[in-house]
């Protein structure tokens, strides 16, 4: 499956972004990961295709996914954001995404398929 992300940017503190992923294909799981330089990839949120999501305890309570099934496309709307949210954001699909952390997004192992990769910052 091809992953395509769009919406990053550059907001301040307290702002909003909403990121996209288009999925060539069908997906059972979709997720949301991030890395900051010098950090270790995270997970941010997965979404399954009954509806089940897994947030980081972290961005609970301000970023929601979401998923278009007709468009094969996966949302991260993520509100009040803070500096320490800057990363470059991965879209990630597979059967199922139960890692939390990896060493780098966007390589395997484990066999997801990556998006390119979106940067957001966010300015204090």
């Amino acid at each position: 499956v091809q992953l395509q992300e769009s919406g990053g940017g550059s907001v301040q503190s307290g702002g909003s972004l909403k990121l996209s992923c288009a999925a060539s294909g069908d997906t059972r799981c979709m997720a949301w990961f991030r890395q900051a330089p010098g950090n270790e990839c995270e997970l941010v949120s997965n979404f399954h295709r009954d509806g089940t999501a897994y947030y980081h305890d972290s961005v609970k309570g301000r970023f929601t996914t979401s998923q278009d099934n007709a468009k094969s496309t996966v949302y991260l709307q993520m509100n009040s954001l803070k500096p320490e949210d800057t990363a470059v954001y991965y879209c990630a699909a597979g059967s199922a995404i139960t890692f939390t952390i990896l060493t780098k997004c966007g390589q395997a192992p484990p066999p997801y398929d990556w998006g390119q990769g979106t940067q957001v910052t966010v300015s204090s």
